[in-house]
C-alpha cells in the first residue's frame, strides 16, 4: 500500500503564491508518476499537472500553465507544485496521486492508483 501526504495548502490572497507538497511511504516502485488534481465545489475533480518520476518529464492542464510549476526533489522522495499568480477560480481541494502506468504522462483520474486526502487552497479577491 502508498500512504501520500499532503501539506501547504492554505488561503492567499489573488496573485498570491502557495507551495504544496506530497510525499509518497510505503511500497515503492522502480518508475511512476505523480499528479495533482484539484476539485472545486460543485465541480468534478479534474487534473492539474504530472511529473514522470524518471527523467522529470512534466504536463500542465492549461489554466495552469506558466503559473504552476511541478515539481521533485528525489532525495527526498516528495513531489512539489508551486502555484504563482493565484486567482480564485483557482480555489479548491487539491489532491496528490501517483500512477504505475510506464508509459506517458496520465491525466485522467482513472489512470491514478493512489491518492492523498486532499488540501484545502483558498483564493481570496
Amino acid at each position: 500500500q502508498v500512504q501520500l501526504v499532503e501539506s501547504g495548502g492554505g488561503l492567499v490572497q489573488a496573485g498570491g503564491s502557495l507551495r504544496l507538497s506530497c510525499a509518497p511511504s510505503g511500497r515503492t516502485f522502480t518508475s511512476y508518476n505523480m499528479g495533482w488534481f484539484r476539485q472545486a465545489p460543485g465541480k468534478e475533480r479534474e487534473f492539474v499537472a504530472a511529473i514522470r518520476w524518471i527523467g522529470g518529464s512534466t504536463y500542465y492542464t492549461r489554466s495552469v500553465k506558466d503559473r504552476f510549476t511541478i515539481s521533485r526533489d528525489n532525495a527526498k522522495n516528495t513531489v512539489y507544485l508551486q502555484m504563482n499568480s493565484l486567482q480564485p477560480e483557482d480555489t479548491a481541494v487539491y489532491y496528490c496521486a501517483l500512477s504505475t502506468l510506464r508509459d506517458g504522462l496520465p491525466t485522467t483520474s482513472t489512470e491514478y492508483n493512489f491518492w492523498g486526502q486532499g488540501t484545502q487552497v483558498t483564493v481570496s479577491s
